[in-house]
């Protein structure tokens, strides 16, 4: 099987860094004319080291010149080991310390020293700088690095090098092929009869030939029309390939260095994040300011920030914080991608971090501290936990996370199934809520179905949308749901209770039920409205409709709209007489009706739209039909 790897250079300006990949790949990566001409290289160079065994490293150079820094981490993004290109001719330069800092930043993990030009010095010297250079990677991820002195011109040691890249790259883990396919671009031109081409290094997931892509963060949808690696035509690239992408329909005007290819709705683009930043002990500046402008590097994207800091308002060199960035211009990056950061001017790298959060919510500065400490140090169900918990009562979505967190979606699923088996997540409508939130939300229903039982004891309960309105921009859909799953609460169409409430009635109250059954049974089918009864009885007309809702709810009374009520007994002689006449005749005109009850047209409509809305007689034209029987 197959192994990818990608293998990065770095190292001061004419170090032999190109004419030490052209020795080991055959391949001279300075494509531009510029660079051949002037023996610099001036942007990123690619080779690749192919093994028996199947192994194929991807090689990214870079350039060494001080101005060309940004082309250097551009390239530096996605590496899984760092050749620290040293000359023997003149040892450890500027350029050698600043890439040395930015891999360390960066969190590379496995690389070698390797010393050039070893044929314009003799043994003695080769010896001295060797142990220059073993103090100069103190307290680096080289420290225990091997070193090899080497001859680009001459080929000695090319040979044992190679074996040593294939040692190191065996020990690098395998890229997940299963998580968020990724492509950081770094390279756009055009092939006559084939369009745009985009190139870079794909740091997870995989992707086929027809495939959808979206070019992030400008949102533009495309297909993928072929794919190389290595020169060579392949039907599927996995990660941790170098990855030639023939777009379909994308003009090379487009894209641009930075932009990220990645299957359509799985990556969010953001204009701020939250982090840790760390200033690097040797720092060319005396400390990093809060509000600092810096240039900010991730992947292959640059683009200007601001840093707030959370708890200091500088940070000295050496030290740690944690902050957020702000961008004028939208960015696409994970929870756990790290970054560079370097003065505004001049140009100097000063620090970097990781991305801790790339959707953070508003909240007290206390608060955002805690969080981003268990996204520091946490394990990954308490990550998992700290984003579900800022989702809110809303929640979050399987996307949401995956979209969010660089974690294959095996282990993802696995820890928040865990998660659910505990009971310190619920899923509901498709979304994912923290057990805490799901709890407020019920809380917070049942304190406020007492607390407005408690201001209205004659009012039936609650409307259901003023309680939706407690929890600020809850969905509808999910929000119907979680109030179904509340046992404890009755709900009436558009009303909310508790079931344990029952109106309760004063004496006087009580009484006043009393008169208005009373008035209501002596008028029969030509009944008072709300406000009428309301004089009769001598109280407001808030009140008696108040008390014709409680005695419809207790179906002593039927409403018949909103100002007319009939006892239930009148209801019942009304249902009769219908099934009476219609057991003889099967239409009914409007005078007939009003025959029936012994009334007038002016109470007969209201009561004819009644049994037409609630499907007892059907209207059909100038007649009524009889749909069902009462029993």
């Amino acid at each position: 099987m197959d192994r990818y790897v990608i293998l990065g250079t770095a190292g001061h300006i004419d170090h032999g860094k190109s004419a030490l990949v052209k020795a080991l790949t055959g391949t001279d990566p300075d494509r531009l004319k510029e660079e051949k001409e002037r023996g610099i290289t001036i942007d990123l160079g690619f080779a690749d080291l192919a093994y028996p065994d199947g192994l194929k490293v991807g090689i990214v150079d870079v350039p060494g010149h001080e101005r060309l820094i940004k082309n250097m981490l551009a390239g530096a993004g996605g590496v899984d080991i760092v050749l620290m290109v040293i000359a023997a001719d003149e040892s450890i330069m500027p350029q050698s310390r600043e890439h040395l800092d930015i891999c360390n930043l960066l969190k590379v993990k496995r690389g070698m020293i390797v010393i050039t030009k070893s044929d314009l010095v003799d043994a003695d010297w080769i010896e001295l700088i060797t142990d220059d250079i073993r103090n100069f990677a103190k307290g680096t991820f080289l420290e225990d690095a091997g070193i090899i002195a080497v001859s680009s011109k001459t080929g000695h040691n090319i040979d044992l090098l190679k074996e040593k890249i294939h040692d190191l790259a065996m020990e690098v883990e395998p890229k997940s092929e299963s998580g968020v396919f990724r492509l950081p671009v770094d390279r756009i031109f055009t092939l006559k009869g084939f369009g745009t081409v985009v190139t870079g290094t794909a740091v997870s997931g995989s992707i086929s030939i027809d495939s959808n892509v979206e070019i992030l963060p400008r949102g533009i949808k495309t297909k993928v029309r072929g794919l190389q690696s290595h020169g060579k035509d392949i039907r599927k690239a996995h990660a941790g390939q170098r990855v030639a992408m023939n777009l379909q329909g994308v003009a090379k005007e487009d894209v641009q260095r930075g932009d990220v290819v990645a299957i359509p709705e799985k990556l969010r683009t953001t204009s701020f994040i939250d982090a840790d930043i760390e200033v690097l002990k040797n720092a060319p500046v005396k400390g990093l300011k809060t509000r600092s402008l810096v240039h900010f590097h991730t992947g292959t994207t640059e683009l200007t920030g601001r840093v707030l800091l959370y708890d200091k308002d500088e940070l000295k060199p050496g030290e740690k914080s944690f902050c957020q960035l702000r961008f004028k211009e939208p960015i696409t990056v994970m929870t756990g991608d790290r970054y560079i950061v370097r003065r505004f001017s001049p140009l100097m790298t000063i620090g970097g971090g990781e991305i801790l959060d790339v959707s953070p919510k508003r909240r007290k500065k206390e608060e955002r501290i805690k969080d981003l400490e268990v996204l520091e140090q946490g394990s990954l169900q308490e990550k998992i936990l700290v984003k579900i918990h800022q989702g809110g009562t809303n929640g979050v979505t399987v996307a949401d996370i995956a979209s969010w967190i660089k974690v294959d979606p095996a282990e993802l699923q696995s820890q928040m199934s865990a998660l659910e088996k505990t009971g310190r997540l619920v899923r509901c409508e498709g979304r994912i809520i923290h057990s805490e939130r799901y709890n407020e939300f019920i809380n917070n229903v049942m304190e406020s179905l007492a607390e407005f039982h408690k201001a209205n004891p004659l009012k039936p309960g609650m409307p259901k949308e003023a309680v939706r309105a407690l929890f600020r921009g809850l969905d509808q859909r999910l929000f119907e749901t979680m109030l179904a799953g509340l046992d404890r609460v009755v709900i009436d169409k558009d009303l909310l209770r508790l079931k344990s409430f029952k109106i309760s009635l004063s004496e006087d109250k009580q009484g006043l039920k009393d008169r208005i059954l009373k008035i209501l049974e002596e008028a029969g089918f030509q009944p008072p409205s709300k406000d009428e009864l309301a004089q009769a009885i001598l109280i407001k007309p808030q009140e008696s409709g108040e008390l014709l809702k409680i005695m419809a709810s207790e179906k002593s009374l039927v409403r018949i709209n909103d100002s007319l009520y009939i006892p239930m007994s009148s209801y019942t002689k009304m249902i009769e007489g219908l099934q009476k006449f219609f057991s003889v005749k099967s239409e009914m005109t409007v005078g007939e009706f009003r025959d029936i009850l012994k009334t007038s047209r002016k109470y007969a409509l209201p009561f004819l739209e009644y049994l037409d809305s609630n499907k007892i007689t059907l209207r059909v034209g100038e007649v009524r039909k009889f749909l069902k029987k009462q029993s």
